[in-house]
C-alpha cells in the first residue's frame, strides 16, 4: 500500500479500516487480524497497528476480548453515524474545492446535478 506522505500512517490505516466497515468489506463483530499480521499485510511498523487498534476502540468501533482479539463493533446505529461522518467529510472537501474555485453555492448545485445526471 501506497500511504500519502503528508499524513500519518496510522490516521491513513484508520480510514481504510473505517472505509472497509462502512462499504461492508469488514462486517460487524468481525474479528480483525493480529497486530503482527496487520502490521506485515500493511507493512508497517507493529507500534503503527498497535496505535490504530487502541485509536479504533477508544472511538468505540472496535472492542477487545482478552485472549481473543479485536473485533468489530455490532452497533449498526454507531456504523451509520461514521458512514454519515465521512459523507460529510467528502462533501465538505468538495464545496470547499468548489468554493476555493470561485463558485456560488448555486453554481455548486448545478455541476452537482448535471454530473448526477451523466452518471
Amino acid at each position: 500500500m501506497d500511504f500519502d506522505t503528508r499524513i500519518p500512517i496510522y490516521l491513513q490505516i484508520i480510514e481504510l479500516i473505517k472505509k472497509d466497515i462502512v462499504l461492508g468489506n469488514m462486517k460487524k463483530g468481525d474479528k480483525l487480524p493480529s497486530v503482527r499480521v496487520m502490521a506485515n499485510h500493511l507493512k508497517v511498523n507493529v507500534n503503527t497497528v498497535q496505535r490504530v487498534y487502541q485509536e479504533l476502540e477508544r472511538e468505540g468501533i472496535t472492542f477487545t476480548e482478552r485472549g481473543k482479539g479485536s473485533f468489530i463493533t455490532e452497533d449498526e446505529e454507531l456504523i451509520n453515524k461514521l458512514k454519515n461522518n465521512m459523507a460529510c467529510e467528502l462533501l465538505k472537501k468538495f464545496v470547499d474545492g468548489m468554493k476555493e474555485l470561485g463558485y456560488s453555492h448555486e453554481n455548486i448545485l448545478d455541476h452537482l446535478s448535471n454530473y448526477m445526471k451523466e452518471d
